[in-house]
């Protein structure tokens, strides 16, 4: 897997630099990846180890905010630094006019007319993003578009 030995690279370059933050991040998403590894018991491909990466800094995220609303800055700073990292080895991101007018098309596509569709657009829209999108704003936009 090349994100694997791209982490193992990064991590070696880090040692050598003395940057520990950045190492003990690396460190988190080659276990992760061995974790998903052992759980589905074969090597992980690029999309499945992208997938990984993305739960991790959605774990991130959700810290963040847990974090923020529970007063503790020291380690929102922390998950923030963590999230800059994981991100670097994510796909880019689309664009939220990009997103919108995937939704739009996804939505066009399946002739979808109400809530009640809302899963499959949403679970359509997401297989065509893969991880350049994010759920919930995909969530978000697709109920925007079906209560419209």
């Amino acid at each position: 897997m090349e994100l694997y030995s791209r982490l193992t690279e990064d991590m070696k370059s880090s040692m050598k630099a003395g940057d520990a933050g950045r190492t003990g991040t690396i460190r988190l998403l080659r276990g992760a990846l061995k974790n998903e590894e052992i759980k589905t018991g074969h090597d992980l491909g690029e999309d499945e180890a992208t997938k990984v990466l993305v739960r991790e800094a959605k774990q991130r995220r959700d810290s963040i905010e847990a974090y923020q609303t529970a007063g503790r800055s020291d380690l929102v700073d922390q998950e923030q630094s963590e999230l800059a990292i994981i991100s670097g080895y994510l796909p880019t991101a689309m664009s939220e006019d990009e997103l919108e007018k995937l939704v739009s098309d996804v939505v066009a596509s399946m002739g979808a007319t109400d809530m009640k569709q809302m899963g499959a657009v949403i679970g359509a829209v997401m297989k065509r993003a893969g991880a350049a999108a994010d759920g919930g704003a995909v969530s978000r936009l697709v109920k925007e578009k079906l209560s419209a």
